[in-house]
């Protein structure tokens, strides 16, 4: 596979496009690229990162950097660090949700969150050019292993309002699955002092992945079996780098990745003193179950282009109180702004808790509708433009937005058409009341981008 630059970083396939070469430049160039200052690596634990951990500190310390070295830890907990302790950045080794042959690089700025597209478009161009533009030091950085940053991340999550003054919990007991990556250690732990018992199953943080990644249903199968095994009040699935968090219902039933945005929604609203009017974002691709709670709370939703930094900078702007994206990925910024799963789980549980309801019994409170996600392969880029023109002409009934791609709304229904940032494809979202009319939908579009 080639490798891949986006706004969500650098991913390559070990031993083709992701060699020892390549980042080494990188970590270079983020060095070139970030501000004066300590910057923070870390891990999502799968076996190749602990070499790359190398290349890039050591890279780091060649360009005169202090380098803090946080170990196996998530996504989220190396931007609460660059946060808490003042850094100049981050450096978080992982390929996310994709499969073990893979790993790459996701870089931070001073506030935690990712770099811009234009930060990102330097670094990449940094990255590229001879070393004539990059600055390499005599005197190497020195080396600073942190041991507390998971302590320290449940520690500030644990005193967010929505964990104060909580009912008692009886013995519920919470299966987790974080196959073996960075949430092995963490979510455990953060469940255990929220109150609960946990019957963890791959959770020994070897990184070796004991199924696919991706925390969607086909793969949770262990996990809903582990519910039911235990009696346990839910499954909680994350993804290797612990950024996205997937439910599994007290029947051993996956509720599926875009509950976790909307019952995050749910329960910030529900907790803060006046719902009226707050801002939402999430992104064009999201469902619009978040649409049916804000509804509920006169709050307002706003939708930004699909990226994590997309969503951020919305939320900024709007100054939102809680955001995501529907990939299973919780943005609150009473915390950070950043996807944390341990911010999801927290949430989620204590409006349970005080709610006294079930999982199930929660998301029954909630219209549902069907998703439906299909990709095209774009022989030449250039057919998009066309592509999205014909596509708005068939659609001309609908609220249209062309922020990203192009997303058609009618009430209860809609369709989102874009170019993926990673690969030579369009991809398709539709979501319906039924799963029938996501399908006309999809198949709408996919007729007139194949003619």
């Amino acid at each position: 596979m080639p490798l891949i630059q986006s706004i969500s970083g650098l991913r390559g396939t070990l031993g083709t496009s992701l060699s020892p070469h390549v980042i080494a430049r990188h970590a270079v160039a983020a060095a070139a690229v970030l501000p004066d200052g300590h910057i923070c690596v870390g891990t999502d634990g799968r076996p190749s990162g602990e070499w790359i951990r190398d290349i890039v500190v050591g890279a780091l310390r060649a360009c005169g950097r202090t380098v803090h070295v946080l170990g196996t830890v998530p996504t989220p907990t190396v931007q609460l660090n660059v946060e808490q302790s003042s850094a100049a950045g981050g450096i978080i080794i992982t390929a996310s949700h994709n499969p073990a042959e893979w790993n790459g690089l996701k870089f931070l700025g001073p506030d935690g969150v990712f770099l811009s597209p234009d930060k990102c478009s330097l670094l990449w161009e940094y990255a590229g050019t001879d070393a004539s533009v990059l600055r390499l030091e005599q005197q190497a950085g020195t080396v600073n292993n942190i041991t507390t940053a998971i302590d320290d991340h449940i520690g500030i999550v644990r005193r967010l309002p929505a964990t104060l003054n909580l009912p008692p919990l009886q013995s519920d007991v919470v299966a987790v699955d974080a196959v073996n990556a960075s949430g092995s250690v963490i979510v455990p732990r953060l469940l255990q002092r929220l109150g609960y018992s946990v019957a963890g199953i791959n959770c020994n943080g070897s990184g070796i992945f004991p199924h696919k990644p991706e925390p969607i249903p086909e793969n949770l199968t262990e996990l809903a079996q582990a519910v039911t095994r235990f009696g346990a009040c839910m499954g909680i699935a994350v993804d290797p780098d612990a950024d996205r968090l997937v439910l599994i219902d007290e029947t051993g039933t996956p509720i599926g990745e875009e509950y976790t945005v909307t019952l995050a929604t749910l329960a910030v609203l529900d907790a803060i003193p006046d719902p009226a009017n707050a801002s939402i974002v999430v992104n064009y691709s999201t469902t619009r179950m978040v649409d049916d709670v804000a509804e509920l709370y006169g709050a307002v939703v706003h939708r930004s282009a699909v990226g994590e930094i997309n969503v951020v900078n919305k939320m900024r702007s709007v100054g939102a109180v809680i955001g995501g994206e529907g990939s299973g990925g919780v943005i609150y910024p009473e915390c950070h702004s950043g996807r944390d799963a341990m911010v999801g789980i927290t949430l989620i549980t204590s409006h349970l808790r005080r709610k006294g309801i079930s999982l199930r019994g929660l998301c029954n409170t909630i219209p549902a509708y069907h998703m439906v996600k299909q990709k095209i392969e774009l022989h030449h880029t250039t057919m998009v433009p066309t592509i999205l023109r014909n596509v708005a002409e068939m659609f001309s009934d609908a609220r249209l937005s062309f922020d990203d791609g192009l997303h058609a709304a009618w009430g209860t229904h809609w369709v989102h058409v874009r170019s993926s940032n990673t690969e030579p494809i369009m991809r398709i979202i539709a979501e319906a009341p039924t799963r029938e009319q996501a399908l006309e939908l999809a198949r709408t579009v996919t007729s007139i981008a194949t003619v």
